[in-house]
């Protein structure tokens, strides 16, 4: 028998779905560190050591030269310039899912599209219809609309294949299509008083990335230089600077101007060289497939290959600093009698109570026009579930509470709203999709 081994091609369906699951176990593990981060964050802040927790976050930091420099708090730092990143990942998954993901097709996008539209409009009409009188309290009405991705994909993780695949891409497309709308929110209505020379000046380097874009630059180094002065002036011109994530996304490459030709033949080279290597050294077969890898990662359009070096600093470092930082609720002993203020109630209710209506009642009443189907081997009771799972709104959430709040007390009364109503409906989704979703494994007759 000849000593070669037959490589079995992947299956179409693998290659679409491939993505999916790396995405979607990514976020899964995501999901654990930012629960931990957040555990630690309240912990600490309702230890004996609370006045470390406060010192650190609002320590002065500064970065520049001479008179050309910038100085936040340590706070600012990672809410303004690392979730700047965060906005980045952002957008490249919005904008591959208008490409060629669930969002690309308007008749598969319409059910998701729809029912995160409902499941923001709902609970900012509750929020508004308990807090909405409640002075500085009602510009909160941003904070039940997000779903927090890694926390709703991490809850059906842990019920493995119970859930259908259908359902986890329906919420992984309803919880894009949902941060599009925050962003949305956050550009238009949480911005500061707006300065035109910034303005300006973002404006300019925004028309030189998309002239980037045009000529074909596909360097990951010229729009991170790029990206960095549009945050600034985005960070100056009153317009919240992660909203400099989501443009930077815009203007990078989904596709990679490359020769096919020239591509094949070396690939070829390159695998034939591997095949010829088992006669060489064990470090020249290992340097010819580091080749191969190479030029299969610089084959990548810009877009996916930045996605994907992004991501694990995104799910394991970013999100969990911010958590760590914003997370952090004092629990005084009287908490009980805040848990009636309008904003911890309209926050909870709009979470809890709002999108579960929200995503529920929009999907029926598409899907009962015609205008789309459920997912295949989804039933409503599923849909349901995810509906609940999809009130859990963290990173998000406190997210738009920061800008809505600032550092006054109201935030932290939001932080109560979004803590208690993501732990309940992270549980109730759990319980509800267990329940109605039985156990794929068939049972073995003995």
């Amino acid at each position: 028998m000849s000593g070669h081994t037959v490589n079995t091609p992947t299956p179409p369906i693998e290659r679409v779905l491939a993505p999916l699951r790396e995405f979607t176990s990514s976020n899964a593990a995501g999901g654990v560190v930012l629960l931990v981060a957040a555990v630690v964050a309240l912990v600490w802040s309702n230890s004996a050591f609370s006045d470390s927790y406060d010192a650190l976050w609002h320590a002065e930091l500064g970065v520049g030269f001479g008179q050309l420099g910038l100085t936040m708090s340590l706070e600012h730092w990672i809410n303004d310039g690392l979730m700047a990143i965060f906005f980045l990942l952002v957008g490249l998954e919005i904008k591959r899912e208008l490409l060629v993901g669930e969002l690309a097709s308007p008749r598969r996008a319409l059910l998701p599209v729809a029912a995160a539209v409902g499941g923001a409009v709902v609970p900012a009409l509750i929020f508004l219809a308990i807090a909405g009188g409640s002075g500085e309290g009602a510009r909160g009405w941003g904070v039940p609309m997000a779903t927090d991705i890694a926390f709703a994909i991490g809850v059906m993780a842990l019920l493995g294949d119970r859930v259908p695949l259908g359902l986890r891409i329906f919420v992984t497309a309803l919880a894009i299509a949902d941060d599009l709308v925050a962003v949305l929110v956050i550009a238009l209505f949480y911005t500061a008083d707006l300065s035109l020379p910034a303005l300006g000046a973002g404006a300019l380097v925004m028309i030189g990335l998309v002239l980037a874009n045009r000529l074909g630059v596909s360097r990951p180094a010229v729009y991170a230089v790029l990206g960095v002065a549009l945050w600034l002036a985005v960070l100056q011109s009153g317009i919240h600077a992660t909203v400099a994530g989501v443009l930077l996304a815009l203007a990078i490459p989904a596709r990679h101007k490359i020769n096919p030709d020239v591509f094949a033949r070396r690939a070829r080279d390159l695998v034939e060289d591997i095949d010829r290597s088992s006669e060489r050294s064990v470090h020249h077969r290992h340097a010819a497939l580091w080749d191969l890898e190479t030029i299969t990662q610089q084959a990548q359009a810009p877009m996916l290959r930045i996605e994907h070096t992004l991501s694990p600093w995104v799910a394991f470092l970013i999100v969990p600093l911010f958590a760590l930082a914003n997370a952090g609720v004092h629990l005084s002993s009287d908490i009980g009698s805040h848990l009636a203020d309008p904003v911890v109630m309209g926050v909870a209710l709009g979470l809890l109570v709002g999108k579960q209506v929200g995503i529920s009642v929009t999907a029926w009443l598409v899907v009962r026009a015609g205008l789309a189907s459920l997912p295949t081997g989804v039933s409503w009771a599923q849909l349901y579930g995810a509906a609940w799972v999809c009130g859990i709104g963290f990173t998000m959430s406190l997210f738009i509470a920061s800008l809505a709040y600032g550092s006054s007390e109201a935030l932290e009364l939001a932080k109560v709203g979004i803590l208690g109503a993501s732990v309940i409906a992270g549980v109730g989704g759990y319980l509800l999709l267990r329940w109605r979703s039985p156990d794929p494994t068939p049972d073995l007759a003995v």
